[in-house]
């Protein structure tokens, strides 16, 4: 499964895929296969791109289109 939102946040702020790979502490390719669905996003890694991004987990993995955090 691709997510949409999480390549699309990264692309429309001109974050290339390594500066988010060093950021999460991975690979630049296992990011990429996070991006593509390749490799499933554990809770760890959701959370921390929640939080650099500042969206919520379910916009990330395409469940709403509204990436407001629900507080």
């Amino acid at each position: 499964m691709q997510y949409r939102n999480l390549r699309g946040i990264r692309e429309d702020r001109d974050i290339k895929q390594k500066d988010i790979a060093k950021h999460l502490n991975v690979s630049q390719n296992t990011y990429s296969q996070y991006e593509t669905g390749v490799i499933s996003l554990t809770a760890e890694i959701l959370i921390k791109l929640a939080n650099y991004y500042n969206v919520s987990i379910d916009y990330l993995l395409d469940r709403t289109d509204n990436p407001n955090v629900q507080k």
